[in-house]
C-alpha cells in the first residue's frame, strides 16, 4: 500500500512538473531572432563568394581563416548566435587594410560608439558590416583586394583581442 502511494505520488509530481514547463520566451516588441541589416546593396548576386560566419556570447568567431580569390565578390553575412543584447555583446565584422595594427586600430575604434565602434574618416578599412545583437544577422559585400593576407576583426571595445582572424586571399 505504502508503495502504490510513493509511486502515485511520484507520477503525480512529474506530471505537475512537466506541465508547468513549456514557458514561452518573451520577445521584446518588434524583435525577430533573423532581424537582417542591409549594409551594402547590389542587384548583381550572380557570381558572389557567399562567406557566412558566426560570433557568440563567449567572443568567438567561428571562422578564423577566410580564403577567396583576389577580384572575386564577395557577400559576407554575420551571424550573432549569441542571447546577449548588442549594449553589452554586439558583434561586427571589419576588414583591415594590409599592415594595420590591430590593437592600435581597436583603440581608436573603442572610442567611436557613436559610429557602431567604426573610426570615422578611417583609411584603414576595406569593409564593414553594422553592430548587431543577440540573434541577428547582418551582411556586407565588397570586392576581394589583392592577394596577401588581411586581418579581420570585431571591433566593440576589448572584442578584438579574441574575436579575429585573417582573411587569405589567393
Amino acid at each position: 500500500m505504502k508503495i502504490t502511494k510513493y509511486v502515485l505520488g511520484t507520477i503525480f509530481s512529474c506530471a505537475v512538473l512537466i506541465a508547468c514547463g513549456g514557458k514561452e520566451e518573451k520577445k521584446k516588441e518588434g524583435f525577430t531572432y533573423e532581424n537582417t541589416k542591409n549594409t551594402s546593396s547590389s542587384k548583381d548576386t550572380n557570381d558572389v563568394n557567399e562567406i557566412v560566419i558566426s560570433g557568440n556570447d563567449l567572443m568567438q568567431f567561428d571562422k578564423t581563416e577566410i580564403r577567396v580569390k583576389a577580384g572575386e565578390k564577395i557577400k559576407l553575412t554575420l551571424r550573432h548566435k549569441g542571447k546577449l543584447d548588442i549594449n553589452v555583446m554586439g558583434h561586427n565584422f571589419v576588414l583591415l587594410k594590409k599592415g594595420v595594427d590591430l590593437a592600435g586600430f581597436a583603440a581608436k575604434a573603442a572610442v567611436a560608439k557613436d559610429n557602431q565602434y567604426i573610426p570615422k574618416k578611417t583609411k584603414d578599412v576595406i569593409a564593414y558590416t553594422s553592430l548587431i545583437g543577440a540573434g541577428q544577422t547582418t551582411f556586407v559585400e565588397f570586392v576581394a583586394p589583392v592577394a596577401g593576407e588581411y586581418d579581420y576583426l570585431c571591433s566593440f571595445p576589448g572584442h578584438y583581442a579574441m574575436m579575429k582572424g585573417k582573411l587569405i586571399v589567393e
